[in-house]
């Protein structure tokens, strides 16, 4: 009799989002959705629906040193995907947790600019992104004017800004880069991988919907669950890109809230 090969187990850092659509939830839904098995470690309660954040509450320092160390001495970790910490002692206490216990895969998703193009964060944040999580990750995942943030530069308004912009990113002590062009006018979605794996665009059409919230998270932590699962690094981005795509155009069954409400995680079942 034949064993099956064990279900990768995948952990998500960031904070909890009420309405389910970024955040833990987000990740958790796509962790299950994918076959892998998600675990969780908060770092901050939001009061937030899909009309915008209204409040956040930090969880401290030392309590997320326990959720980390009690679940990694715990759990054998293949992934683990890294969403918006705020402040310099959070990102100093994930990574000493993780470089106690390394697990294979570290994705960071800077999460540093709403889509209003509000910075969510100070400037000690945003250095502590930089410093601290960036040289600790096999790949981050920022948006247009999350690199400019992170390199304090102008956003790049085109493809060759971009292939410019990303070996400056990879200077940052990232191992890979996934630089997401979906700011950028136009009816596809260009993204571009480079760092350790040769530079190369993934490109697919951008999908008319409003149903934006939690996009960004969604594709890190599905990237991560493939990456888990034993895909190669460029599969698995290219496997999370269009998984997601599949997520949004199946998003307009959903109804949640009146703002941009959220892709849909379980379109391939239900």
């Amino acid at each position: 009799m034949n064993t099956p090969n064990p279900i990768a187990n995948v952990l998500t850092i960031a904070g909890s989002d009420p309405c389910g659509g970024a955040g833990i939830q987000a990740d958790l839904k796509t962790f299950s959705a994918l076959g892998t098995y998600g675990t969780s470690v908060i770092t901050a309660l939001t009061a937030q629906s899909t009309a915008g954040v209204t409040g956040v509450h930090a969880v401290p320092t030392d309590f997320i040193a326990a959720q980390l160390d009690t679940l990694m001495d715990d759990v054998h970790l293949d992934g683990v995907k890294i969403g918006m910490v705020a402040s310099r002692d959070v990102a100093m206490t994930i990574r000493e947790c993780l470089e106690r216990h390394r697990p294979r895969w570290i994705v960071l998703d800077p999460v540093m600019v709403a889509k209003s193009g509000d910075v969510l964060v100070d400037d000690a944040g945003i250095h502590a992104v930089r410093e601290i999580l960036v040289p600790l990750a096999d790949l981050i995942t920022p948006n247009l004017p999350e690199a400019a943030v992170l390199l304090n530069s102008d956003t790049p308004q085109d493809r060759a800004a971009m292939e410019e912009l990303l070996p400056r990113l990879t200077h940052l002590g990232a191992t890979n880069v996934l630089l997401k062009g979906g700011h950028l006018q136009g009816d596809r979605c260009p993204d571009l991988l480079g760092g350790d794996t040769p530079m190369q665009w993934l490109d697919l059409p951008r999908i008319p919907t409003d149903n934006l919230h939690g996009t960004g998270c969604t594709l890190s932590s599905a990237i991560t669950a493939y990456l888990a699962r034993g895909h190669l690094l460029p599969d698995a981005v290219a496997d999370a890109k269009r998984w997601l795509s599949d997520a949004l155009t199946a998003s307009e069954c959903l109804h949640v809230g009146k703002g941009h409400g959220p892709v849909h995680h379980f379109h391939a079942w239900w």
